[in-house]
Order: structure tokens, then C-alpha cells, then sequence
């Protein structure tokens, strides 16, 4: 076949690949059978100038409904074509359809999607895993990019006398003026999904909270209601709200309000979507990017809630902007008002206005006009202000001192998260006020302790943490105070933005005593807004 192709003519090489493909088929079943039958089908296809093509008339459907198809066949070669059948989630439809060169053969078919299919999501999320690892229960599935296709057509070609089949996956696909066409994977979801609005709800107190449930509608005419489940001692109300939505892919907001208990406690919450005898707990997400593949994940629907036992002084909070954290939202959860402060508005008048300044991660980094504005920020706390600043890398930062006193940054970092925490100075006040510190508040991180921890400072400064990763040597920088003026500077290279999207208490309350340190006597009823 290699000797004799013509390029000018491929469907000339057609009889000798069918011969192979036969001779193929008689070696007894096997690994290697399977890989070359696919290849020389795909040889065959492409000297014939085979376009197999099966398009939905939308890009997901839920189980137990119907699909419009239109099946397109197009043979581009003389070489005689004939297809025989089509099979549509196992219905044989005899077609014995002639396919002339180049003429466009296409027909419409319905796809009845089988009662009990699973929706469709990546395999290595369909079972819960461990730390570090995803489960996957079929072992032949491992190392595969994504979840086969199971909605698929078989088109059966008759070559002269020879039937091959070829089976392609169901797609979707849409016009764009000025990307083409367009194409979707055809894609099962369930006929209901919920999510949250907020993934982490921290309660400073034993207040209420109103929370927010999208349910989206994966087919017309949804009917049904939503439950919350709950921890025990946890409370919602109502205990269900009735859903109908009239067209799928539409949404219905529900609110519900969450009664926390009086004591710290924390758990999940889940919104339930009864619909008929099921119940959906999943929410359902789309990836959608143009340099890979759409997506759809189901993932569990469930929201954190936090009751924090939680004090905290001083009511306004500056904040910094780095690279980027949640710390403003985080810290509004538990009742502060939260400032973002632009680099240019760093003078005096607006920063008296704060009981301290927050700021963001590896700022001295990313922010070039705060080289102008230290002097500023260290006045700030010579008056009375307390600064937080998070952590920064050791290279590249914009000022020539992080501190007001000798701070030499290093690359020290703890990266086990249940790493032992062992307290240099349990006596200092930031350690126990407002909030008493212990061991407990260190249970329950994720990811690190922290990271890029100083490992020089003045005699100023007072280190209260000491850790570190096994067969490492202690890291005493992760959390350093000094005294300067009326106010306090702080330095930590912990990983706040880290542990407040998690929920994190302990990391809370640690945070609370930095923002209050030296305000035992302090009076403030200023409220600030952005």
C-alpha cells in the first residue's frame, strides 16, 4: 500500500486496506488487535474522505428524555459506499443508503437517553477520595484524559462487499462569526442542581444569617422543592421552599435562613432537590475555555458554615491590596468594616481613620508605588495603629525596608498543615485577648502552615510560633510583633488567605488578636464603607 500510494488519488489504495483490515480481524482478540483495527479503519476513512458526523440539537439532556439528531454522511471518493445501518443507543436503523462522491447524505433520527443513565462528570470525581488521591473504581480508566463518551452512533459502511463499522460520539455544535463552527461535547446532566452562593459562611455570633440557593433546571416544566440539610444542632427555616422552572438551563433563587447554636461549632450545609423519588445534592459546573474541551463536573453541592467563638477590638480595617486574597470579605464576615485602600491615598488623614492596616499578600512585591508610602504606614503605627503585613518572597520587593526594625526575609516556609505549633511566649497579650489561643486553634489547616518566614529580626521584635516540617529544624519567623511607638507592627508569613476560604476558625480568631492587640481600652463607634 505504502509503495503503491497515489496521492492524487487515495480511494485507490482502498482495496488492499480492506484486505488488511481483514486479515486483522482473523488474529484471535487481543490488545494489539484492537489498537490496528482502529487504525486501519481510520486509514480507510481517510483515503475514502469519509465525514461521519452525529449533531445534537442541544449540548446536554438529562436521563429518560429525547434528543434531535441529525446524522450527516459524506463519502468523497468513486470508491463504492454504502451505508447499511446506523445504531443509535443500540437501535438498529437499516438505512442502504448509496454515498456518492461528494454529494451530502444527512436525515434526522431521535436519541432516546436510557432512564437510568449517569450524568456525565470527569471518572476520577464520582467517588470521594482521600487526601492527595482521587478513587477510581474502574481501574481501566486510569490514565485516560477524560470520561469516554457513552452517547454515541455507529455508522456501518459497506465497502463493495465489506461492512465496517464506525462509531462516532454524539456532538454539539453552534456558528460563530468569527470563531466557525464551534463544537460542544453532547453531555448528561441531572434534570435538577444546587449550589450555595457562598461556599464558606462564618457566624461571628449567635446571629442569623439569610444564605442564597441557586437551583438550575436541567429540563423543562422542573417541579419539585428544596430542603437544606443541616448539623444537629444547627437550624433552618423554612424547612422547604416549593421550585418551578419552566425551561431548562434556567435558574430559581431560593433564601433560606441559618440559625447557628450558641456554643463554636461547625459543619456542612447541602440544599436537597426533591424532584418526583429523586434527590439532587450536586452542583453542576461548566469549563468553558477556547484552548481546551467544554466541560462538565458535578461536584458535591455544600456550603461551610463557621459559629465562631470569636471577640475582637476595633471596628475599621484599612486594607492593602497585594496579589491577591479574600482577607476583606473574610474579615466582613466576622463584623468588620473593611476598607480597600489605594496606594495614593496612603497619608495620614485617610489612614488615621483605621484601628489598623491590613496588608495583602507579597504587596512589597506587586505594588511599585508603595516605596513612596512606608514612611507613612510606620507613622501610622508610631501613633497608635497596628500593621499587619503578610507574606512577601525575599526577592524583588519594591522597598528598602519591609520594617520599621531589621527584618531579612528567607525562603523558611512549613508545608504540613498539621505540622506541631509549639508557643515561644504563651504569656504575650496577642496570644490570649481578646481571644485565648491554644493548640486547637492550629487543628483543621489546609494546605501549609506557611511560607517565606523570616529567619533574621531585631531584638524588637518577639517571635511567639515555632514549627516545623519533619527532619527539618524549627522555624521560629512565622509570626514576629514589635512594639513600635503607641502601635504594634506585625509580620506574618502564615497562611491566612489560605484558611479563611476554608473556614478555618482557629486562623479567625488568630487574626481577630492581631487586629486588637493593644486596644483593651480602646472606644470606637466609626463606621467606614468603601
Amino acid at each position: 500500500v505504502e509503495k503503491n500510494y497515489d496521492f492524487k488519488n487515495p480511494s485507490a489504495s482502498i482495496p488492499q486496506l480492506i484486505e488488511a483490515y481483514q486479515l486483522i480481524q482473523n488474529l484471535e482478540e487481543g490488545h494489539w488487535k484492537t489498537i490496528k483495527t482502529e487504525d486501519i479503519k481510520n486509514v480507510i476513512a481517510a483515503c475514502a474522505g469519509l465525514y461521519l458526523e452525529a449533531v445534537a440539537d442541544s449540548n446536554h439532556a438529562t436521563a429518560n428524555s429525547s434528543v434531535n439528531l441529525k446524522i450527516e454522511a459524506i463519502n468523497r471518493s468513486d470508491y463504492p459506499t454504502t451505508l447499511s445501518s446506523i445504531v443509535v443507543n443500540n437501535l438498529v436503523i437499516d438505512k442502504h443508503m448509496e454515498l456518492k462522491n461528494n454529494i451530502d447524505y444527512d436525515f434526522k433520527e431521535i436519541l432516546k437517553i436510557d432512564p437510568k443513565q449517569q450524568p456525565t462528570t470527569p471518572y476520577w470525581l464520582t467517588s470521594k477520595g482521600s487526601l492527595g488521591m482521587y478513587k477510581v473504581d474502574d481501574q481501566k480508566l486510569i490514565g485516560l484524559p477524560e470520561t469516554p463518551r457513552n452517547q454515541l452512533v455507529t455508522f456501518n459502511l459497506t465497502f463493495k462487499t465489506t461492512t465496517i463499522p464506525y462509531t462516532k460520539p454524539i456532538v454539539y455544535k453552534t456558528n460563530d462569526d468569527v470563531k466557525g463552527e464551534v463544537y460542544k461535547p453532547f453531555e448528561i446532566i441531572p434534570e435538577a442542581s444546587a449550589k450555595v452562593a457562598e461556599p464558606v459562611i462564618i457566624f461571628e455570633n449567635d446571629q442569623q444569617k439569610d444564605i442564597q440557593v441557586v437551583v438550575k433546571a436541567g429540563r423543562d416544566n422542573l417541579e419539585g422543592f428544596v430542603q437544606i440539610a443541616h448539623p444537629k444542632n444547627w437550624s433552618v427555616y423554612p424547612e422547604k421552599q416549593k421550585i418551578e422552572i419552566a425551561h431548562k438551563g434556567q435558574e430559581q433563587l431560593l433564601v433560606f435562613t441559618v440559625i447557628p447554636p450558641k456554643e463554636q461549632s461547625e459543619g456542612l450545609i447541602t440544599p436537597m432537590v426533591h424532584v418526583g423519588d429523586q434527590i439532587y445534592t450536586k452542583e453542576l459546573i461548566e469549563i468553558s475555555y477556547d484552548h481546551i474541551p467544554f466541560q462538565t463536573v458535578l461536584l458535591p453541592s455544600e456550603s461551610k458554615v463557621v459559629r465562631l467563638d470569636i471577640k475582637k477590638k476595633g471596628e475599621n480595617i484599612g486594607y492593602i491590596e497585594g496579589a491577591g486574597d479574600v482577607i476583606p470579605e473574610s474579615l466582613r464576615q466576622i463584623g468588620y468594616n473593611v476598607v480597600t485602600i489605594k496606594p495614593e491615598d496612603i497619608k495620614a488623614d485617610v489612614l488615621n481613620r483605621f484601628d489598623a492596616i491590613v496588608v495583602g499578600i507579597r504587596a512589597y512585591n506587586t505594588v511599585e508605588a508603595l516605596k513612596y508610602k512606608q514612611q507613612q504606614l510606620f507613622d501610622f503605627v508610631e501613633q497608635g495603629g497596628n500593621l499587619i503585613v503578610q507574606y512577601n518572597t525575599s526577592r524583588d520587593i519594591v522597598v528598602e525596608t519591609i520594617a520599621p526594625y531589621e527584618l531579612k526575609l528567607s525562603r523558611d516556609r512549613v508545608t504540613d498543615e498539621n505540622a506541631a505549633v509549639r508557643f515561644l511566649n504563651p504569656k504575650h497579650e496577642l496570644m490570649n485577648y481578646p481571644n485565648k489561643i491554644t493548640q486547637k486553634d492550629f487543628e483543621g489547616w489546609t494546605q501549609e502552615r506557611g511560607l517565606y518566614f523570616p529567619d533574621t529580626w531585631a531584638k524588637e521584635f518577639t517571635p511567639l510560633l515555632s514549627m516545623n516540617d519533619k527532619d527539618e529544624t524549627p522555624k521560629d519567623g512565622s509570626l514576629l510583633v514589635a512594639k513600635h511607638g503607641k502601635g504594634y507592627y506585625i509580620y506574618t508569613g502564615l497562611s491566612f488567605f489560605r484558611e479563611f476560604p476554608e473556614g478555618v476558625a482557629g486562623a479567625y480568631r488568630l487574626f481577630a488578636n492581631m487586629l486588637s492587640i493593644g486596644k483593651e481600652t480602646m472606644m470606637s463607634d466609626k463606621k467606614l464603607t468603601d
